[in-house]
């Protein structure tokens, strides 16, 4: 998909309100795509991406039509390039340098999370999870990077997230073994991971 300047991400505890205030989103201003959707905990979730100020007016009237059902809500006017790319499902390779995985309980603040991160230092995306059918509404970002970079961009989403008072949990490995930066790469979701031989002890 092509890039756009900005992205805007709001979910909703109401289904129907979430259909009704996205609707909306899309009748105030020529925004350039929408994914929208149910995710876990019967909440609704909505994405849209555009010019910096198409997205900032139908992001506002999403608010506003949203009122208490918004649960979170995230407009980025210049969001990262991976960021961007890795919303869309673009994965990067492990490299055995540090990792840092991030765990939050809604997908605004992964997003806000990761874009933190990647522009504190020059750390990159490997993955970001939003919502999907395994995480029960939560988000799951993972970066990686030299290990100073890491620790620094930890600390710049920490920042943030608790600027927020968002609720998350974040973990950083130094040199990860090579079993499980395989399986990072591959997939972060077990039903969909392959068996990795380690060469371990056998029978």
């Amino acid at each position: 998909m092509k890039k756009f300047p900005a992205i805007a991400a709001t979910e909703f505890d109401d289904i129907a309100t979430g259909m009704h205030a996205t609707d909306a989103m899309l009748k105030k201003a020529p925004v350039s795509f929408v994914r929208c959707g149910t995710v876990s905990r019967g909440r609704y979730l909505t994405l849209i991406g555009g010019s910096t100020a198409s997205v900032d007016e139908s992001f506002t009237e999403g608010i506003f039509h949203g009122g208490r059902s918004v649960i979170d809500s995230i407009f980025l006017p210049d969001v990262h390039g991976e960021l961007y790319a890795g919303i869309f499902d673009t994965r990067r390779k492990t490299t055995g340098d540090a990792v840092a995985i991030f765990q939050t309980t809604t997908v605004s603040a992964i997003i806000r999370a990761a874009e933190a991160a990647l522009k504190a230092t020059g750390v990159r995306l490997v993955e970001i999870r939003l919502a999907d059918q395994h995480l029960h509404g939560k988000g799951v970002g993972i970066i990686e990077g030299d290990l100073h970079e890491i620790e620094v961009a930890v600390d710049a989403a920490t920042a943030i997230l608790e600027a927020k008072k968002s609720e998350f949990t974040t973990k950083i490995i130094p040199a990860p073994h090579w079993g499980l930066s395989g399986q990072i790469t591959m997939t972060t979701q077990f039903n969909l991971s392959e068996a990795l031989d380690l060469k371990g002890e056998h029978l």
